[in-house]
């Protein structure tokens, strides 16, 4: 596959990581992070200068400039796999890589990257599985929204769910994920390529969204109408900045703050029923 290659420059960090998440929404695969600037990888007819112009607009960051070019055609995601290392979350969920070896953990999970969001590299994946490793999760019904590799969807098999919807609107990451429920012998996971319209005739006990700022706001109130009244709303993707307006929203309603995860400049919340 041919790839645009996009260059935002700030030297900001926070900045930096607040592009993943809204570009992840956009068509990127994959980014490359220095301390002047970060790449942002798109399939080539994606997305043009005007598009990006309009995405930077929209999120308040028109002040940061970029650059782009193209790439030569190679197979970037066996480029990318070459760096993608083992990772462990509170001892005791190890995630790797088929090409890795085994690691000793309470749950190994296996991934296959191919550049999907949510290797448990990132803090906002890894907080949503500390935050998952805290709930009893035996015989719940969950639902994984934004799913990316399913990795929080697999987790949720081995914790023991009753069943689990995994959605995401993107094919890539749908195929991705159907890729790693059957790598990790899954059997409860129902992949779904779309939104949680899919499901509006359903009722969860567990929400899991590793997603951001603008999509948690925008799907609270769908989120809440899908949750059992004892339910559970685990959500990602947020920084510290944005912390009161997730959970206005959340009060808004009707949810109440259960507990918080603050990693590397970056938030997670779980809420439940007020």
């Amino acid at each position: 596959m041919n790839y645009t290659v996009y260059e935002f420059f700030t030297k900001d960090e926070i900045e930096r990581d607040w592009l993943v998440s809204i570009l992840t929404d956009h068509d990127f695969d994959g980014y490359e992070e220095t301390n002047e600037s970060l790449k942002g990888f798109v399939p080539n007819g994606k997305l043009d200068d005007a598009k990006i112009k309009g995405i930077l607009t929209d999120n308040e960051f028109q002040h940061i400039t970029f650059s782009s070019y193209q790439l030569e055609d190679k197979n970037w995601n066996e480029e990318w796999e070459k760096n993608f290392e083992p990772v462990v979350v509170d001892e005791r969920v190890a995630i790797r890589a088929p090409f890795h070896q085994p690691i000793s953990a309470e749950f190994e999970i296996i991934i296959e990257p191919k550049m999907s969001f949510g290797t448990g590299h990132h803090a906002t994946t890894a907080s949503m599985i500390s935050l998952m490793l805290k709930e009893d999760i035996a015989g719940k019904t969950v639902l994984d929204f934004g799913s990316g590799t399913g990795v929080l969807a697999i987790l949720a098999e081995k914790l023991k769910a009753l069943n689990i919807v995994a959605i995401d609107n993107e094919e890539w990451a749908y195929h991705n994920c159907l890729e790693n429920i059957e790598r990790n012998h899954c059997v409860l996971i129902e992949a779904i390529h779309g939104d949680d319209s899919f499901v509006f005739d359903r009722k969860f006990d567990i929400i899991l969204a590793n997603i951001n700022r603008n999509v948690i706001l925008k799907n609270m109130a769908n989120w809440k109408s899908l949750m059992h009244s004892d339910g559970l709303l685990v959500v990602s993707g947020i920084l510290l900045n944005d912390e009161n307006d997730i959970i206005n929203c959340g009060v808004t309603n009707g949810l109440k703050v259960k507990e918080k995860i603050r990693n590397n400049g970056w938030l997670a919340i779980s809420f439940q029923h007020a």
